[in-house]
């Protein structure tokens, strides 16, 4: 069989497997060992012998997976995952919900930009979207709706909020997107600051229009006494938020801790707040540990299997070849980068986020390399498409996650109507982005 026809047949597979939703370590890890036994079984000329084929494919499954977990930054993963699940447990998140529900409830639509604000404050200290839409919908989402707001605002927000945890550092879809491109994390951080606050202040500006077209759909609440707390009362209450930001986004932009070390520093400080502050048991370590190794075994498996379909993908010579057509017709970067645009769009409808990547970046990476754009550039687009397709309808993993935890009565479908107004300025965002790079790259 032609390596080139292969590796289209493998791909082919991947997604459809991928589509009927088989897990995807397992669809992209059984398509790539078939792939690569059927390519080291074929020889010109001969006849297919899978027993000679065995051999090297097996001793590339093998240096290819240990070559991945004995990668230095990865173990940043499974501490910044950590990181989350104690920092909510040590009330650090819930703290800051509570203040900016004090200090913003009189604004139009007030606990939706608190829901939204902290939201972004979560983010910055886990790297996780799923993870910030759920802990933030299981206490924003009641609290909404209990005060009357519209059931797809409060849903829609704190979905759409969510997803700030994918551009705002630490991402952990940055993690993975530096180790399969070779590009510095640390940069890949610093790089979605900016795009991360634009995203902020889009979802802000939403709700504030929202409002304003439908003042109903968010009842003006009366300001809380607020005396008895004051401003800068509050502020220093959030002390540990503020530690944690200055370890991760601080730390990390000026240089003082590698990303790795940056994640440990935090989550052991996390841990020790907690402790002090005796909201931290060992029930709550406990579970926070389970829920991290089962975390961190799903992503390690499925970035192992990505790896070693990308080795079978470089072996069957494809990527090279589909360069070379695209190169002898010369298209402009604009028609590239729309092609890619639309690519992910398209995918971002039906697949996960980290399938996403494992997917795309072996082919679209080395395009984007062969025309001179800038890999951490690309990188923060990428980021900004998968963060947008964690909202967008039919399977829209943050949606779900906030259908789990809103009022029973919520359906799915007021879900996505509410994502659909923050999706707007989502494509806003994301144009600004395309057509100004130095929005993303200015703080390197």
């Amino acid at each position: 069989m032609d390596p080139i026809t292969l590796a289209i047949l493998a791909s082919g597979a991947a997604f459809i497997l991928l589509v009927l939703r088989v897990p995807i370590a397992f669809c992209i890890g059984i398509v790539a060992c078939v792939g690569l036994l059927l390519r080291f079984s074929w020889a010109p000329g001969t006849e297919m012998d899978l027993v000679r084929g065995l051999r090297p494919t097996l001793s590339i499954i093998g240096t290819t997976a240990y070559g991945f977990v004995s990668n230095y930054p990865l173990s940043m993963i499974p501490m910044f995952i950590a990181l989350g699940h104690v920092a909510f447990a040590a009330g650090i998140t819930t703290d800051l919900f509570d203040v900016l529900n004090r200090r913003l409830r009189f604004l139009p639509g007030g606990l939706a930009v608190a829901s939204v604000t902290g939201c972004s404050g979560f983010s910055a200290i886990t790297g996780s979207s799923v993870a910030c839409a759920a802990a933030m919908g299981r206490i924003a989402v009641p609290e909404m709706v209990r005060h009357g707001y519209d059931k797809r605002l409060a849903t829609g927000a704190v979905a759409a909020g969510g997803t700030l945890g994918s551009l705002i550092p630490p991402s952990l879809l940055f993690v993975i997107y530096s180790i399969f491109t070779e590009q510095s994390v640390r940069e890949l951080f610093v790089a979605g600051i900016i795009p991360g606050i634009l995203s902020l202040f889009g979802f802000l500006l939403t709700i504030f229009i929202w409002c304003w077209l439908k003042p109903s759909a968010a009842p003006r609440l009366v300001q809380q006494d607020t005396a008895k707390t004051s401003a800068a009362r509050d502020l220093i209450s959030l002390w540990p938020l503020f530690l944690l930001l200055a370890i991760v986004i601080a730390g990390i932009g000026y240089g003082f801790f590698t990303p790795t070390e940056a994640a440990a520093v935090s989550l052991m400080s996390a841990t020790l707040i907690g402790l002090a502050r005796k909201k931290l048991d060992w029930r709550n370590l406990t579970d926070a540990a389970k829920i991290t190794v089962q975390q961190t075994a799903m992503i390690f498996a499925v970035a192992m299997a990505a790896k070693i379909f990308a080795t079978f993908v470089s072996l069957t010579r494809i990527v090279p070849t589909v360069l070379d057509m695209i190169q002898g017709v010369d298209p402009s970067i604009f028609i590239v980068m729309g092609a890619i645009v639309l690519l992910y769009l398209v995918i971002g409808m039906f697949l996960d986020s980290i399938g996403i990547l494992v997917l795309t970046l072996p082919f679209t990476v080395p395009l984007v390399e062969s025309m001179g754009m800038d890999l951490i550039w690309f990188g923060v687009i990428v980021i900004k498409l998968l963060e947008i397709g964690l909202i967008t309808p039919p399977i829209g993993l943050n949606a779900f996650v906030i259908k789990s935890v809103a009022p029973k009565d919520t359906s799915l479908g007021a879900v996505f109507q509410g994502c659909a107004a923050f999706l707007a300025l989502d494509f806003v965002v994301l144009g600004l982005l395309l057509a100004f790079p130095v929005l993303s790259l200015i703080l390197l």
